[in-house]
């Protein structure tokens, strides 16, 4: 007949563990301003790029316009890198120079 460890006296414990889920860091998708690049253009990649709607759009295009920089939005590092090349691979393919930075909140 097998036999069986004595459940009580076995010596494994079972404990439990806690697992902390830290929020990904967040990184600001920057807009510069350049002397070439259309205000029309710009309120076209903040709402297709960063899906801005047109008042947001204006206000950022404005702030850009006016300050030298805008934050088009905040996500975790892939996306705001992916957003910022999809942004400036449009502006590049209508030939205009627009530069995003991705920078840590």
């Amino acid at each position: 007949m097998p036999e069986f460890p004595d459940s009580e006296h076995d010596g494994a414990v079972l404990t439990e563990s806690e697992t902390k889920v830290e929020k990904p860091k967040m990184f600001k998708v920057i807009l510069h301003n350049d002397n070439f690049t259309t205000m029309d253009f710009v309120i076209f990649i903040l709402k297709h790029v960063f899906l801005k709607g047109d008042i947001e759009a204006i206000s950022i295009m404005l702030k850009v316009h006016n300050e030298g920089i805008g934050i088009a939005g905040v996500y975790p590092y892939e996306i705001a890198n992916m957003k910022a090349e999809k942004a400036m691979n449009l502006s590049k393919a209508h030939e205009f120079p627009l530069l995003c930075t991705v920078e840590e909140e």
